[in-house]
Parts: C-alpha cells; sequence; structure tokens
C-alpha cells in the first residue's frame, strides 16, 4: 500500500486541477494581482503561503475540539499571523532585499481567503494528517497559478527570467529583438495579472466541460 490512499492523494491533486483555490474557487486573487510581475517574487510567495496553509491547518486541526466555537475566527487569525511573522522573520533574515520587494504583500497572506477557508472549511472538522495533506494541495494550487502567471508576465513583460535575460539585449538588439521583438509593458501592469488568470481558466474550462457554470 503507498504512502497516500486515494481519498488522501485527491486532497492534493484535486487543488492542482479541477478544484484550483484560484482558478476555480476565485480566492486569493489579490496577490496573483499584486506580486507576479516577476517569477521569483512569485515562487517565494507560493511557498510562503505552502508554509502557512500546511502547518496552520495542522495546529487548528489539533485545537478543533478545544476551541470554543464563538472565538474560532480570533484564533484562526493569531495562528496565521503567528506563521506569517516566523515567513516574514525569516526572509528578512535571509533575503533581505526580496522582503522589501514583497513588503506589505507577505503580511496580507494572514487575510489571504484561501487560508481562511481551509481552516474553517477543512481543518476544524477533520484530523491532523488530511488537514496537513489539504493545505499543501490548496497551497500548491495557488502557488501554481501564481508561477505561471509570474512567468509569462516578467517573459513577455520584461524579456527576463529570475532577472536574466533570455530574449536577448533590448537595447543591443541582440535574440529576439534583434528581429524586431519588443517587450509588451503591459504585462508588467497589474491589470494584466487578471487577464492572464482569466486565459487559464478558459483554457481549464475548455479542457473540462464539467466546470463550466450554466
Amino acid at each position: 500500500m503507498g504512502l497516500l490512499s486515494k481519498k488522501d492523494s485527491k486532497l492534493i491533486l484535486d487543488p492542482l486541477t479541477d478544484d484550483n483555490p484560484v482558478t476555480i474557487q476565485v480566492l486569493g486573487i489579490c496577490s496573483a494581482l499584486a506580486i507576479t510581475a516577476q517569477l521569483k517574487p512569485s515562487i517565494v510567495m507560493a511557498i510562503s503561503v505552502i508554509f502557512v496553509l500546511g502547518v496552520g491547518n495542522v495546529v487548528i486541526s489539533l485545537m478543533r475540539n478545544i476551541i470554543p466555537s464563538k472565538i474560532r475566527i480570533i484564533v484562526q487569525l493569531i495562528v496565521v499571523a503567528t506563521l506569517v511573522i516566523i515567513v516574514d522573520q525569516v526572509l528578512k533574515a535571509f533575503a533581505y532585499s526580496l522582503s522589501k520587494e514583497l513588503s506589505v504583500f507577505i503580511g496580507l497572506i494572514i487575510t489571504n481567503c484561501i487560508i481562511m477557508g481551509r481552516f474553517e472549511a477543512f481543518a476544524l472538522g477533520n484530523g491532523p494528517w488530511k488537514s496537513f495533506l489539504d493545505g499543501i494541495g490548496n497551497a500548491l494550487g495557488y502557488g501554481v497559478i501564481l508561477i505561471i502567471v509570474g512567468f509569462f508576465r516578467e517573459l513577455f513583460g520584461s524579456g527576463t527570467l529570475f532577472g536574466l535575460k533570455v530574449l536577448g539585449d533590448s537595447v543591443e538588439k541582440t535574440g529576439l529583438y534583434a528581429l524586431g521583438y519588443e517587450n509588451n509593458g503591459f504585462m508588467v501592469l497589474p491589470p494584466m495579472a487578471l487577464i492572464v488568470v482569466g486565459i487559464i481558466i478558459w483554457v481549464q474550462r475548455s479542457r473540462n466541460k464539467e466546470l463550466i457554470e450554466d
């Protein structure tokens, strides 16, 4: 028998495809707009959310039988805020320039609808292991979309990936620029993130007609 049962596997795999928190549930859109102009911040934000949601789900699950229902939202906020502070301090210690670039958006993980939603909808009613898998699955689903959006926005908006020139030099007109290619400045603007997410949603629904609402 494998490490994961079929039901456990679905907790991780479903959010990556047909139950994606961004493209299907339409949650966590704000950070997708704000920090995906470059690939590196997108990856760091994805890793941060994986840590916060994975660990947070386990903590809430372990406490689920002792949390009074009237203050459960406050307890959830305290848990997620503590984890976000840990992430913020680690970034400041080991990646200070990236921490400054992400600035307030790391703190806004606290208000991410995906995290609070999984605490409320899953972790409060399931054991630690299933809650961990659910947290990792939904965070991966969120992270994949961020990375895809960040990849295309940086590539077509700046001609770079991770800050490295991959299409040539736009000043010296080498690579694709020698053929007349120009960077699309609109790609680095926040509205383009929404358009890229919209294209992903369209592709996803084109491949699976069951996702199309009546």
